[in-house]
């Protein structure tokens, strides 16, 4: 019996699937042999040697965060394509440079700022800070610029020399802090907000209700910005020997400058002593050869970049088994659940601070907190494992990074003591709710609702239906109480009577030597401090270390990591064919408010102690 052959139609679509079978395998193939290949020259390659008179590059590219928010793999491949849109770890920098500082080998810090974002004020303080401890062994710091805006100088300026291109500018503005304000959009959708909140100075949720700031909000935005704008110019025009008030008649008579030194914003820069010399990037160079020893290899001078060097002392480092200060980092909103690096979870920074608590090799606790706030319940459950954790005889610190307020201080104030920068925002005591109901904005489009319930409260959260006013008394009752709990908890923590912490809560924002004034806060200080009053009150003497306590990345993260130290398996992987040419386009002004918004429509009033306070 002969067998059928197949026809033509079989026979084409096959070829088709054979080709594409074949393609598959090929590059899966060349992936792998690739990957075979940078790891091959990753193993070869020799380790990088710090040598003598060798200038520490710190080019901060990305954005400044408390803790990783991309997963490791993310970050090992964006640092092997080169990316300049990834995250600086805070922890990172301030280890970097306090490691500097102790080196014989390190000569000198080449600070470079101009691609840093999202560094709030408290954290470029406490990098200052770690530059002044650097420059007090003797070592100096130069900062090289192609311009800069306000953020990015206010670090540079700790610099004992600022070299800026001559076509570059350094742009100062002053702090201003604006809202979108959705009431009218709303109003043509028919959608009705339900706002429920105490405190006239909480104005986190305005933006639904009104078109506009409410004066109670303008007064205290005007006030806690004044404080960070004063603690700017006081800081700049300490390390610059300016006067501050030099800068601020700079800021305003601008427009008039810039026509007077015919648009040239170098110049301006220069004769107002912002600056100390105008050099493009090879003149910058030479003054930095000029400076240390150069490196006839790469025409410049010997050098070694940050990442590099952290790496290095990373592949140094032993297991190390002594008693710890453990640092539990709580960034981002606040909401329940388990939740990513990047965002607060009720469930996972609760588990954090448990493992904390029931780990017999940690001594005693910095919370470091840089969170607006969020969920009220969510917040709870991570002040309540606070409270476990001081029962259970270790001391905890709460260290207040950019933002510290609303929930972001719910979860600090049982801590034994909280340290806090001059320019963090904290505050904001209060909460809100929100619900929103839709009968009108269905009807315009045909839909109607209709039906029974077995109770007057049946049904009456369905946002499809108005919002009866019996059930708003409920939920404004039940808000009331949260405040009065809120208020209460911050007074026993801080031991004072309800009403003098209520003086100063009703929603109200404060920068953190507005705070301390207030006794919202015990000291002023960074991380450090923080960890070492840890350590103190736990009678650490001097032999101890400082834990991040966090999800570790997987041994296969773990590995593209460490090839990711590799400087010859990065030179490998950055062909154009793996660079990234596009971006997603995120707006985190309208992102922030609609996802909030969006939280409401869940059938029932949620609860927030949430703070809108950025500044820009």
């Amino acid at each position: 019996m002969t067998e059928r052959k197949p026809g033509p139609v079989r026979r084409f679509f096959g070829a088709i699937w054979d080709a594409i079978n074949f393609a598959r395998r090929l590059v899966l193939n060349l992936i792998f042999l690739f990957i075979v290949l940078i790891f091959l020259i990753a193993l070869s390659a020799k380790a990088p040697v710090v040598e003598p008179r060798t200038a520490l590059v710190l080019e901060l590219k990305g954005e400044l965060v408390e803790q990783f928010r991309t997963d490791a793999g993310s970050r090992a491949l964006e640092r092997m394509l080169g990316s300049k849109s990834g995250e600086i770890q805070l922890r990172d920098v301030l280890d970097v440079i306090r490691r500097a500082g102790a080196d014989p080998n390190i000569e000198r810090i080449v600070l470079r700022t101009d691609e840093l974002r999202g560094a709030g004020l408290a954290s470029l303080t406490e990098i200052g800070a770690a530059l002044e401890r650097f420059r007090a062994t003797g070592k100096d710091v130069v900062a090289v610029s192609d311009g800069m805006t306000q953020m990015p100088y206010f670090l540079a300026a700790h610099a004992d020399q600022i070299l800026m291109h001559p076509d570059g500018a350094i742009l100062l503005n002053g702090f201003a802090s604006y809202r979108g304000y959705y009431k009218d959009l709303l109003d043509k959708l028919a959608v009705q907000v339900h706002l429920f909140r105490v405190g006239e100075f909480k104005s986190a949720a305005e933006p639904y209700i009104l078109n506009g700031a409410s004066r109670e909000a303008r007064e205290a935005d005007r006030y806690w910005l004044d404080g960070l704008w004063q603690t700017w110019l006081s800081e700049v025009g300490s390390r610059r020997k300016l006067e501050p008030q030099a800068i601020q008649n700079g800021i305003e008579i601008l427009p008039e400058a810039i026509e007077s030194a015919q648009g040239d914003l170098a110049k301006i820069a220069l004769t107002s002593h912002l600056v100390d010399q105008l050099a493009t990037r090879d003149q910058a160079r030479e003054v930095l050869i000029a400076k240390g020893v150069p490196d006839k290899d790469k025409h410049s001078f010997r050098q070694v970049d940050w990442r590099d060097y952290q790496a290095l002392a990373r592949h140094a480092a032993l297991p190390d088994l002594r008693a710890s200060v453990a640092v539990v980092v709580a960034e981002g909103e606040i909401v329940g659940g388990e939740q990513n690096p990047g965002t607060v979870g009720g469930e996972s920074t609760a588990a954090l601070l448990r493992e904390a608590r029931e780990d017999d090799n940690v001594k005693a606790v910095v919370l470091r907190v840089n969170s607006p706030g969020g969920e009220v319940f969510a917040s709870e459950q991570i002040r309540r494992e606070i409270e476990l954790i001081k029962q259970a005889g270790k001391p905890v610190i709460a260290s207040m990074g950019d933002v510290a307020a609303s929930g972001g201080y719910w979860i600090s104030m049982d801590a034994d003591e909280i340290f806090a920068q001059p320019a963090t925002i904290t505050g904001s005591i209060g909460i809100f709710g929100l619900f929103v109901s839709i009968p009108e904005t269905l009807q315009k489009i045909g839909v109607h609702t209709d039906g029974v319930g077995t109770t007057p409260l049946a049904g009456a959260l369905d946002p499809r239906l108005p919002l009866d006013p019996s059930v708003a008394k409920v939920i404004q009752a039940v808000i009331d109480k949260g405040y009065r709990d809120f208020v209460g908890r911050v007074a026993a923590a801080r031991g004072k009577q309800a009403q003098e912490i209520d003086e100063v809560a009703r929603g109200r924002v404060w920068s953190g030597r507005q705070a301390l004034d207030r006794g919202l806060v015990d000291k002023l200080g960074g991380l450090d401090d923080a960890v070492a009053a840890a350590a103190e009150r736990a009678k650490l003497g001097a032999d101890w270390q400082t834990r991040y306590i966090e999800k570790s990345p997987g041994a296969f993260e773990q590995f593209l990591l460490n090839l990711s130290d590799s400087a010859s398996a990065r030179a490998l992987a950055r062909i154009e064919l793996l660079r990234p040419e596009t971006s997603l386009l995120h707006d985190a002004d309208l992102q922030r408010p609609l996802r909030l918004l969006r939280t409401v429509q869940n059938g029932k009033p949620n609860v927030f102690a949430y703070c809108f306070c950025e500044i820009r």
